[in-house]
C-alpha cells in the first residue's frame, strides 16, 4: 500500500476503529520505509488493513482493521498473516501488539495467528480496559499457518 491509499485507510479506520489515527498518522504509515502496511481490496474498496513498523528485528503492529460488514470472513487473518510474512521476509524475528482485554474477537484472531499474552498494562485504554501485550515468534509462523489449514 502507498500514500495514494490515505483516504481509503482513513475511511476504514473510522468505520472499524472509531478514528484511531489521524490523516497525518496514516500518511506517515503509508510513506515511511520502516513501516509495513498490507491491505485487502474487494471490488476496489479497502476492506481490511494491517500495519506496523520494523524496529531492528521486531515488528510492532499498530493497527489491524476490517470493515464491519466484512468481519468473520477471514479477512483480518489474511492481512495479519501477510503482514507477518512480509516482516519476516525483511528480517523480523518476532512481532508484538497490544489489544484490549475486552476485545474477544481480536484476541481470538491473534491467538489463531500464534500470538500469546506475555504481559498486561492495567487501565491502559481511555475507557479503563487493560491492554494485553502479545508476542509471536515469526520462525513459528509456518507451523501456525499449516495448523490453521488442516
Amino acid at each position: 500500500m502507498g500514500a495514494e491509499q490515505v483516504e481509503a485507510c482513513l475511511a476504514l479506520d473510522q468505520a472499524s476503529l472509531g478514528g484511531l489515527w489521524t490523516r497525518e498518522q496514516w500518511q506517515q504509515e503509508l510513506s515511511q520505509s520502516d513501516r509495513l502496511c498490507v491491505g485487502l481490496l474487494l471490488e476496489q474498496r479497502l476492506i481490511a488493513v494491517a500495519c506496523g513498523w520494523l524496529v531492528v528485528d521486531e515488528l510492532q503492529i499498530g493497527a489491524v482493521a476490517v470493515a464491519p460488514d466484512q468481519r468473520r470472513r477471514g479477512h483480518g487473518r489474511q492481512v495479519l498473516m501477510a503482514l507477518l510474512q512480509e516482516a519476516r521476509r525483511r528480517g523480523a524475528m518476532r512481532a508484538t501488539l497490544e489489544v484490549s482485554s475486552a476485545n474477544t474477537a481480536a484476541t481470538a484472531l491473534y491467538g489463531r495467528c500464534g500470538f500469546s499474552t506475555e504481559g498486561i498494562r492495567r487501565g491502559y485504554y481511555r475507557n479503563g480496559d487493560d491492554a494485553l501485550i502479545q508476542w509471536v515468534q515469526l520462525q513459528d509462523m509456518e507451523t501456525v499457518r499449516i495448523a490453521a489449514h488442516s
